[in-house]
């Protein structure tokens, strides 16, 4: 008992591939949380409707922490039970990384790792509901309803698409993703908001296009190792750019960028602790799946083949090594939510992933992720949190998306980030259980 919740530790024993359900296993953690106040025995516990929360610190590559789980009240005081998933490679659902692997060799890590797409993920989602109340006798009680933040709502159109019958609801947050079968189209779309939030850095503090160049410079031309061993280049230092489009972010950005710039001007080189403070904030190093298998999650029978660092090409204000002999008064943009295969050797614990990743951005045989068809004819209720300034999902894209779905409605906000959940999760759930009820005046 955590305070007036109880929490129990579920872990489930599911197929690695599900064409081999005999083959081998995977575990699969999920975190439940009961309102003790709503299931005070065994009885009401067991008649509390879940809610399962897919990917809700964003993905892919990322568990569930309890920490940080902060809608779980607003969504008790709703009348459910909640479950918290750690995506199969995450957390405690049979981790990956490196150091894990690294007696297989690359063509085995390969093979296991094109089971790690949504649709496998979505597969565990539905085995463990079939598990725990795919036995009443009663089909509405044998539904559930999920919540789907950022790449958690990826998976829940995934899941919208293929087992129907097991959703109750579905409520998105940030999470309508175009249907697409490939990430060119969806970069493309990306880099004028990704392009906005520098210009908005810029004018909130503009003795940062000096700073900037600076710090760049002196990557440039002396080779910064950081504490664990990865290379910080100056395209590395851009990367920072992902946070954004988060609430606070730009903030952040410059605190880095103010420390940085005065340790050069102290010491002529970067301290330990700014170098702590990057390599932690830049999470690839723990979680790989965010390199490796970013891009992939848009791609439908296509390789992504490094589709960021092509369109990237197309917009030298994003290139060190085409900015630097510009004037020294043009700015220096920072990327946003975007992987590229130097990242392979500038982090120390994905080097040894280096040829996987490349034939992970090669493989062209990915499953299907969405049946459109039934999307159109979908008639769960499906309720969806969506941002008009959402640095990383276009909001006129997910306005393609919304109008290809059935039975949709819309919380439409220009008042919240893509992390509106994270910050306010309170005024975004009060929302959606309230459009949830479909009362039209």
């Amino acid at each position: 008992m955590v305070g007036s919740i109880k929490v129990i530790e579920r872990f489930f024993s599911l197929p690695l591939n599900y064409a081999d359900p005999e083959g081998k296993k995977i575990t699969v953690f999920v975190r439940n949380l009961v309102p003790v106040q709503k299931a005070k025995t065994q009885e009401e516990q067991d008649k509390l409707p879940y809610s399962l929360t897919e990917c809700y610190l964003g993905g892919p590559g990322f568990e569930c922490d309890l920490d940080g789980i902060l809608p779980v009240a607003s969504i008790h005081e709703q009348g459910y039970q909640t479950l918290w998933l750690d995506p199969r490679g995450t957390g405690l659902s049979t981790p990956f990384s490196a150091d894990l692997v690294q007696e297989k060799s690359d063509s085995e890590v390969f093979e296991y790792l094109k089971h790690f797409h949504a649709d496998n993920i979505v597969r565990d989602c539905e085995a463990i509901r079939k598990l725990l109340i795919g036995g009443h006798s009663d089909a509405e009680a044998r539904k559930w309803t999920i919540l789907g933040q950022s790449f958690g709502g990826f998976c829940a159109l995934t899941y919208l698409s293929f087992f129907p019958e097991g959703l109750k609801e579905v409520f998105l947050t940030a999470g309508l993703t175009p249907l697409v079968d490939h990430p060119d189209a969806v970069f493309e779309c990306l880099m004028k908001h990704v392009s906005e939030r520098n210009r908005i850095y810029y004018e909130k503090y503009p003795r940062d296009i000096e700073r900037v160049r600076t710090i760049l410079e002196h990557l440039d031309t002396t080779k910064v190792r950081l504490p664990n061993g990865g290379i910080l280049t100056p395209q590395r230092w851009l990367q920072l750019g992902i946070d954004f489009g988060m609430n606070g972010g730009i903030d952040r950005v410059h605190q880095l960028v103010l420390r940085a710039a005065n340790d050069l001007k102290l010491f002529s080189k970067l301290s330990y602790g700014l170098l702590h403070k990057i390599e932690t904030k830049q999470e690839l190093d723990s979680h790989p799946f965010y390199a490796i298998l970013h891009e992939v999650v848009y791609c439908q029978g296509r390789s992504a083949d490094w589709a960021c660092a092509k369109v990237l090409k197309k917009y030298p204000e994003f290139l060190w090594t085409r900015m630097k002999e510009q004037p020294a008064s043009i700015p220096v943009y920072f990327t946003g939510e975007m992987v590229f295969p130097e990242m392979l050797d500038e982090y120390s614990n994905l080097r040894s992933l280096k040829n996987v990743a490349n034939m992970i951005a090669e493989y062209d045989a990915w499953p299907a992720l969405y049946d459109t068809e039934i999307l159109r004819q979908n008639t769960v209720k499906v309720t969806s949190a969506t941002y008009f300034d959402d640095m990383y999902v276009d909001f006129e894209r997910a306005q393609e998306t919304a109008r290809s779905i059935g039975n949709i409605e819309q919380y439409i906000s220009n008042q919240h980030m893509h992390s509106g959940l994270r910050k306010d999760p309170k005024s975004v759930l009060t929302a959606l259980f309230k459009l949830s009820k479909r009362e039209m005046d």
